[in-house]
């Protein structure tokens, strides 16, 4: 949702943005499936016993000392480390893609707890609106739901928020875009 709607933004600006855009994925991830074994006698074991294990498997994330990082925390609006800090410009871009998800979304779901590498990253938390689930609990004890209810008046726009080519409306701050009539 996000690299589409940078993508169409882009190609309809009349200038380009004078920053790069960092391209990131989520790691590929599969479930495995652990059976006890039902062995009839001298012949092969069968399978298809009773389930004794599920896992988890991700794809592994490349790198040495540092390759790692907490870019924004669950509860968090901003990113973990500071301006000139390594990993900024990856943070301050993921602090503008929750802000491209609230918009799309109509203000009901970001994705938050960015962690991982400067091209792959792990374990986030989807977060959501208190009027998403309903009163149920929707994504487990890490959806603090208040975040996304105060998004506007906690998220501070950076400059890829700023870009007028993506005209966003601006939150944080009382100057707003001047494409504010026509933002998301």
């Amino acid at each position: 949702m996000t690299y589409n709607f940078i993508d169409n933004a882009i190609a309809s600006a009349t200038s380009p943005p004078p920053f790069d855009i960092p391209c990131l994925r989520f790691v590929e991830a599969s479930l495995a499936l652990a059976h006890s074994q039902i062995s009839k006698g001298p012949v092969k074991p069968k399978f298809g016993g009773t389930l004794c294990g599920v896992y988890l498997l991700e794809e592994k994330i490349e790198g040495g000392n540092g390759a790692f990082t907490k870019y924004i925390h669950n509860m968090d609006y901003e990113p973990t480390m500071s301006v000139g800090m390594n990993g900024y410009d990856i943070a301050e871009f993921l602090v503008f893609t929750q802000h491209v998800q609230y918009c799309k979304t109509g203000g009901l779901v970001i994705i938050s707890d960015y962690q991982g590498s400067r091209t792959l990253l792990t374990d986030p938390q989807i977060l959501t609106d208190p009027s998403v689930g309903g009163g149920a609990d929707v994504f487990s004890e890490g959806n603090l739901e208040s975040t996304v209810a105060l998004f506007e008046k906690h998220h501070e726009c950076n400059r890829f928020c700023k870009w007028p080519g993506f005209g966003l409306k601006q939150f944080g701050s009382p100057v707003t875009s001047s494409h504010e009539s026509s933002a998301l």
